[in-house]
């Protein structure tokens, strides 16, 4: 059989909406600067849909700087991959004010938080090694292990029974093979919003030999007492063997940076293969980095109005009887019971006629006649964003409960 012909008949479930208008309820866009007030098709949107924790995306500094090293560097400098002719002083740097930061011994610059992980996963493991994960794990985790060619063990999110039995299945076979465990999961899952269980996690290192990566993207910069994340927020930073965070999230940016002890980041500098064989992060994005870090390690206020702003709203949606989920951190989403023609019929009345943007979550990425509404709070977000949002979210949920959208189509949307 012709491949592409197979591909187009044996459609991923995802690109079974690929019918509907793609820049609507797939790939929308959204315009003009980033803020909780965003252009949508035309109209002013109140917008939860954006991972800008901190609220740095355009904060003055921020901007400043980043112009100024586009204006200095270009976007070009340095040239080269890392290890060839791409290094510079301030990636030694920002690599060091990190590990500071995250009280690691050594941290290693990443050009992108997707690509790194699939790479730090496949320089770590090799056919003797074991690898037991999270089930709620991000798909670059997942996509990781689909490289590893030893076993791999899954344990329900946050089950630490369950977990305790998969290292037990490991270990007989590392004691075979002469191979190792590494343990994987996250700080704060970022559908759910959950905090990984670390502090039981680590606890069973006293009965079984592994080394554990956490994947703190959604905890960095917003948990913890100075916002280095769910270890330290858990009090077990020192018990992770590498933390892995993105700058996509509370730094507002690209790139992402993995840190651990000094002998196995130094490993990994000469063996993630994304690392060495691609260009690598530009001076602007690494300068940028710098400030960003910079603002977040000295001013504290903005991650406590993001607590506010995300307290305000999680409070006010259970008191009007919204589920919630088991969120422990900004991560806000809304779940509904209904099928994929409901979620974006829901979707498209919040956008037309009430004003508000958010992010429609469907099946696979939970489960079959779940509909998730993810909110992402900001520290530039107000008190009064919060009132609106929750009177819309209420009469929204009256219409989905009287059946109003409970259609058999997708409300179909011309295109501008």
């Amino acid at each position: 059989m012709d491949l592409f012909k197979k591909l187009i008949a044996e459609e991923e479930p995802l690109g079974q909406h690929a019918n509907v208008r793609e820049d609507y309820y797939m790939f929308p866009k959204l315009e003009g600067e980033i803020s909780p007030r965003m252009t949508f098709e035309g109209k002013e949107m109140l917008t939860w849909s954006l991972n800008n924790y901190l609220g740095l995306a355009n904060h003055p500094e921020v901007r400043k700087v980043d112009a100024a090293a586009a204006e200095q560097y270009g976007l070009a400098y340095p040239m080269g991959a890392r290890m060839m002719s791409g290094n510079s002083v301030h990636h030694k740097e920002l690599e060091a004010q990190l590990a500071d930061f995250i009280s690691k011994e050594s941290v290693l610059l990443l050009n992108y938080g997707y690509q790194g992980v699939l790479s730090i996963i496949d320089a770590l493991v090799d056919r003797r090694d074991v690898i037991v994960y999270d089930a709620e794990s991000h798909a670059c985790i997942i996509d990781g292990l689909r490289m590893h060619i030893g076993k791999r063990f899954v344990f329900p999110h946050n089950n630490i029974e369950n977990l305790e039995k998969q290292l037990i299945r490991a270990t007989k076979i590392t004691e075979e093979t002469g191979g190792g465990i590494l343990v994987i999961t996250e700080g704060v899952f970022g559908m759910s919003g959950s905090m990984g269980n670390l502090k039981d996690i680590v606890k069973l290192k006293d009965k079984f030999n592994f080394r554990l990566f956490v994947d703190d993207a959604h905890g960095f910069g917003t948990m913890g007492k100075t916002g280095a994340g769910v270890g330290e927020e858990q009090g077990v930073q020192d018990q992770i063997d590498l933390y892995f965070s993105t700058f996509a999230k509370s730094m507002a940016s690209i790139g992402a940076f993995v840190g651990g002890d000094s002998q196995i980041i130094k490993y990994l500098r000469y063996s993630t293969r994304s690392q060495i064989f691609a260009k690598t992060l530009p001076m602007a994005f690494v300068l940028g980095a710098q400030k960003r870090l910079e603002l977040l390690k000295n001013h504290p206020e903005l991650k406590d109005n993001l607590w506010k702003i995300a307290t305000a709203l999680q409070d006010g949606l259970r008191a009007e009887g919204f589920n919630l989920g088991s969120t422990q951190s900004p991560v806000t989403p809304v779940l509904f019971s209904g099928g994929i023609p409901e979620a974006a019929n829901m979707a498209w009345d919040i956008r037309e006629n009430y004003g508000i943007f958010c992010s429609m979550v469907i099946y696979p990425v939970v489960p079959k006649d779940v509909i998730m509404l993810r909110l992402i709070p900001t520290a530039v977000h107000t008190l009064d964003d919060v009132k609106e949002t929750i009177e819309v979210f209420a009469a929204v949920k009256h219409k989905l409960d009287s059946g109003t959208y409970k259609r058999e189509e997708i409300i179909q949307v011309s295109g501008k």
